[in-house]
């Protein structure tokens, strides 16, 4: 029987040194009581501008200010990460500015809301007209699939801060978008409730997330080259890993215009699967019939003999947005978004949990927090 790639024999898995995320230097624990920390102070700032009151804590997916009685406006800001180290190695910019809108758009959807503009702050360590010329054509084609206008931006050189791989390479590419929701119609799961059904839609591959364990699993325990062809992959490793996030503005706002109650919108990105668990409701989801991952998270996972746990916490494995809905909209819902083009699949259901745990039942692992466990 063939082993599907998160169950590869563990003697496999398991010879030589196992690679974390936290061992490459990315302590996402650290991050979340930074966040709290950075949080303490800035929510304090929420009474400062009474005439927009911030309709939602941080921590969400994005936040809302209330403008007027019917206009909220969604805000969301994010980067692309160490993405753009790959882009570096490779001289190749033209699809960085994708990745870019698209990290910042689907959060903005998280919210229910129609991302409507963005703006971009470019950090170089040397500039070169060919570089930005290469960046600009990213983020135009990032935002023709959003939908979205950018009508400014910022470009710094700071080439005392920014370090590259290659001399003079180094650069930085963050945006902040915004966009437009009735603060009635505000989404962040508080109707989802036992028995509601998780669609999933494919990623691309590993999009903006988790590029620092992919980079120390392929590049350097693995010594492959980003130029070697890769037969499973069917292109080279570099072309596989530059391929840009999704963008999955147009199809959802198709759901949300034909007026199906969306219960949630979910960006899997980092903490993969454990995204499910921000919404509101006391809820907990158990997803057995998740699909087998592209065959670059089973690369990423031979070679730098990371467990199924470690994966499913840093990677979206091949999912890389989620619709929660009510049974009786699943149907219309699948319907509507294959017209659009999509592959949509069924994951699972939501659970009567407080803890808000996510099961893996098939891998046999459960998420509470910010990781996944083996069970």
């Amino acid at each position: 029987m063939k082993n599907t790639v998160m169950d590869a024999p563990k003697t496999n898995r398991q010879k030589g040194s196992k690679t974390t995320y936290k061992a490459t230097g990315v302590d996402t624990a650290q991050e979340e009581l930074g966040m709290e920390k950075v949080a303490e102070w800035v929510t304090q700032t929420f009474s400062f501008c009474p005439s927009a009151p911030v309709k939602l804590p941080i921590g969400y997916f994005a936040n809302v200010l209330q403008v007027s009685p019917d206009i909220g406006i969604a805000i969301s800001t994010d980067g692309v990460g160490t993405k753009i180290l790959i882009a570096e190695q490779l001289e190749r910019f033209d699809t960085i500015g994708i990745d870019c809108v698209a990290m910042n758009v689907n959060d903005v959807l998280c919210v229910g809301a129609r991302p409507i503009s963005m703006v971009d702050y470019i950090a170089v360590q040397k500039l070169t007209p060919k570089f930005l010329q290469e960046v600009g054509v990213g983020l135009r084609e990032g935002a023709r699939q959003a939908g979205i206008s950018i009508p400014a931006g910022e470009i710094a050189q700071i080439p005392e801060m920014i370090r590259g791989v290659r001399d003079g390479a180094g650069f930085d590419l963050v945006g902040t978008c915004i966009g437009v929701v009735h603060p009635k119609k505000i989404n962040t799961g508080f109707e989802v409730k036992p028995g509601d059904v998780v669609i999933g839609l494919p990623s691309s591959g590993v999009h903006s997330n988790g590029l620092t364990l992919a980079r120390r699993s392929l590049l350097t325990q693995g010594g492959m080259k980003l130029d070697q062809f890769v037969p499973d992959l069917g292109r080279t490793l570099g072309e596989e890993l530059l391929e840009p996030t999704r963008i999955y503005v147009k199809q959802i706002l198709q759901i949300i215009d034909s007026r199906i109650n969306i219960k949630a919108l979910v960006h899997i990105t980092s903490d993969g699967f454990m995204n499910l668990a921000r919404v509101d409701a006391e809820v907990g989801f158990t997803l057995d019939a998740v699909p087998e991952p592209p065959p670059i998270f089973k690369l990423i996972q031979d070679t730098g003999h990371i467990s199924a746990e470690e994966m499913y916490t840093v990677f979206n494995l091949g999912i890389g947005f989620c619709l929660v809905v009510s049974p009786q909209d699943v149907d219309r819902t699948l319907k509507l978004l294959q017209e659009s083009g999509e592959q949509p699949c069924l994951l699972g259901k939501a659970t009567d949990d407080d803890e808000k745990a996510v099961l893996l039942a098939k891998q046999k692992i459960a998420g509470v927090g910010h990781r996944f466990v083996r069970f």
